[in-house]
């Protein structure tokens, strides 16, 4: 028994190690190369700057990109020095760091904790740095605890999605998913969500300029197409061949676009599909929840495959359909992966497997070949096609499995005429009980 509680020991220290190690490792890269790979705190840093020393403050006082509460984690970094722009990079890493310790100690209270754990501490290693510069480093533990809460604590989940949604918009979506597996989805979902809404508006409001307030929702929206977006790779692989598309740097949005023959209706029709491949995504999801009936309430394996494969749904949708493409944007694929792996679904080996190597290409990508990119060069632009293509893939499976795994549950009741709560959403046996600890 002491052995096998120094084994178990050992493992948790040697986790935690390497989980600690990374992050170090990939500040210390940011920070080396500040420029290019943290690039956006320095943005941070001057708004909060303009704030503390100016008393002009995003959303409260001037239109902003991002949502109010995106305000709140870029000024907790301000500990680090508003006149440094290492200082100010070591505070958020370390804030970074810090929320994502909290989030892995719920992750090890689930059944199979260590094994997403591990996974995750390989994405992060993968990804590199741009998975530690940005406001989306914040939002992603947030996501991971509300997705690993969802079916024992579906208000404390909605609560926390909204929140980050309040940061970075993204966190949002996964609402629906929620949503559709919860039992009491108007009153553990839909108000908290509201009532947190209605609170951060109404502050907003009193403390500042309250016309601001919703502005990140159009304020970006006359930008062109995002060089690294899943819809430019046409035109980014065409760049490289024909001065007729050319790669502009928009210093004022800190991104490079796409201009040229047919990019601005590119950009158009990319708004439309995106709001229409959102309303498919979303179908889809409530589709897969019409077909399981009323056993939701009995099948806990099956929700918690649904609640998890249809947030990495709407993830991967919202990158696919987007024409911006950040790189960032890859550390919202961790969330539904991490929790799938820690709560030991079963079927989700392959996709774990390609996110990771989407994770490795991303950082290949951004820093590394990036100026390469932008310079027309031929193999970082295949690359960064090659990328992109994997993440249509990764949308094709991600909706395919939603529809298979209906297919298997209706089998499966027609045979036995019940639906069991000993199967996950593949209709396969779930080895172990999920857990109800927190």
């Amino acid at each position: 028994m002491r052995e096998a509680i120094r084994e178990h020991t050992a493992r948790r220290g040697l986790l935690w190690a390497s989980f600690l190690a990374v992050h170090a490792w990939n500040a210390l890269v940011g920070i080396a190369m500040l420029a290019r790979a943290f690039g956006d705190l320095e943005l941070y840093r001057y708004w909060m700057w303009l704030g503390v020393d100016h008393g002009w403050w995003p959303v409260l006082d001037t239109t902003s990109v991002y949502p109010a509460g995106a305000v709140l984690p870029q000024l907790v970094a301000a500990v680090g020095g508003l006149q440094s722009g290492v200082g100010y990079a070591v505070a958020w890493c370390l804030m970074v760091t810090a929320l994502d310790a909290a989030a892995l100690l719920v992750l090890l209270r689930r059944p199979h904790g260590m094994a997403g754990a591990w996974w995750w501490t390989a994405f992060l290693l993968l990804l590199g740095p741009v998975g530690m510069g940005r406001l989306d480093a914040v939002v992603v533990p947030i996501m991971l605890a509300a997705l690993l809460w969802a079916l024992d604590r579906p208000a404390v989940a909605a609560v926390l999605l909204t929140a980050g949604a309040w940061i970075k918009v993204a966190p949002g979506a996964l609402l629906w998913p929620l949503f559709a597996v919860a039992r009491r989805p108007w009153r553990e979902v839909l108000a908290p969500a509201v009532g947190l809404s209605a609170l951060v508006v109404g502050t907003v409001m009193v403390v500042g300029d309250g016309r601001h307030v919703l502005s990140f929702l159009t304020d970006q929206g006359g930008r062109g197409m995002q060089l690294e977006a899943v819809g430019a790779t046409p035109w980014l692989l065409a760049s490289v061949a024909t001065p007729a598309i050319t790669r502009v740097d928009n210093r004022a949005l800190n991104d490079w676009e796409l201009h040229g023959w047919g990019t601005q209706a590119a950009t158009v029709a990319l708004g439309g599909l995106f709001a229409v491949g959102m309303v498919l995504v979303a179908g889809l999801v409530w589709w897969r929840r019409e077909r399981r009936g009323d056993c939701w309430s009995s099948d806990r394996a099956g929700a918690a495959e649904l609640v998890v494969r249809g947030a990495l749904l709407v993830t991967v949708a919202m990158i696919v359909l987007d024409k911006v493409g950040s790189p960032q944007y890859m550390t919202w694929l961790a969330p539904p992966v991490v929790a799938a792996l820690g709560l030991g679904l079963p079927g989700w080996r392959r996709t774990a497997r390609w996110v990771l190597v989407v994770a490795g290409v991303t950082q290949a990508v951004f820093p590394w070949l990036y100026p390469g990119i932008t310079a027309g060069l031929g193999i970082p632009a295949t690359v960064l096609a090659a990328r992109n293509v994997i993440l249509v893939v990764l949308l094709v499976w991600t909706a395919r499995a939603i529809v298979t795994g209906a297919a298997v549950a209706d089998h499966v009741r027609r045979r036995t005429g019940h639906s069991s709560s000993r199967t996950d959403g593949h209709g396969a046996p779930v080895r172990a009980p999920l857990t109800k600890r927190a």
